[in-house]
């Protein structure tokens, strides 16, 4: 039994040396991707070398696109306020940054001077620098306005001026009939919230008429009207009316010198509003 197994499991010398070989063969197949992983380094990606790459692709294609635009594009002198979006489109404009255009004419905005196309969303450097060259803007002439009259002017007519708008306009009418009128441009300083800086703002707009203030009869007027003047406080006033009820009319603007806790300046602020009789 022995004997026959040995039979069945011995080989031959030309049996072993292939057995050899095949051997060493499968171990080169194994060994093999180790072995090239050793000699060989896979190339890595630099991002940041790719999407610049990409970059420079992209700007290539739109200077193609935009000097195929130029060559066929015949240009002409036009006026950026007036061009209709047909005109814009034959410039090579297209139809969504024309409309852009025509949307901000609409709502106020106007070309001044060829830099103002650069306000415009949408329109590209090369598009601005291929326009600017045939932008005409005519020379506006710009009307001297009137003057507004502080003493007669209304709401409407003061919000006329640059810098007034309707909170404005509603307050220095209020001060206005609290003093009886403006005998003097500075006086608006007085009125709420107008400052030095507005005042230069709006000064040079205005102009007043003193002839038109509304006085008061300091003999007969009452406590309630005297206190409407914004440079008496609730004492001065009282002693106005205590000293005239004590003393008899008023004669003049000395009298009231006599009255202690009224002082120069406050006498120089109200006496264009006063009168004796």
């Amino acid at each position: 039994m022995k004997a026959q197994f040995k039979n069945h499991i011995s080989l031959t010398k030309k049996e072993w040396n292939g057995m050899v070989v095949l051997l060493l063969l499968i171990a080169s197949a194994l060994a093999a991707p180790y072995v090239y992983q050793c000699f060989s380094k896979d190339t890595t990606i630099n991002v940041t070398e790719f999407k610049s790459d990409i970059a420079a692709l992209d700007n290539a294609g739109r200077k193609s696109s935009n000097s195929l635009k130029t060559s066929r594009t015949p240009l002409f002198k036009f006026n950026p306020n007036t061009a209709a979006s047909a005109d814009w489109q034959k410039l090579g404009i297209t139809m969504k940054q024309a409309e852009t255009i025509k949307n901000y004419i609409k709502n106020g905005g106007r070309f001044r001077k060829v830099d103002d196309l650069k306000k415009i969303y949408g329109l590209t450097t090369s598009d601005y620098e291929r326009l600017a060259p045939y932008v005409v803007i005519p020379e506006e002439k710009v009307a001297a306005k009137a003057l507004v009259e502080l003493n007669s002017a209304d709401s409407a007519r003061l919000t006329s001026v640059e810098g007034v708008g309707p909170a404005f306009a509603k307050r220095i009418i209020y001060y206005r009939e609290r003093l009886g009128g403006f005998v003097a441009k500075e006086q608006l300083k007085e009125v709420y919230g107008i400052d030095e800086l507005k005042y230069k703002e709006i000064v040079g707009q205005v102009r007043v008429d003193a002839g038109n203030i509304r006085k008061l009869n300091i003999n007969t007027v009452s406590f309630d009207k005297l206190h409407l003047l914004p440079y008496l406080n609730y004492k001065q006033v009282n002693a106005i009316i205590e000293y005239r009820n004590q003393h008899g009319n008023y004669t003049s603007l000395n009298d009231l010198k006599n009255i202690a806790i009224i002082d120069e300046g406050i006498l120089r602020k109200i006496e264009p509003y006063l009168i004796y009789k």
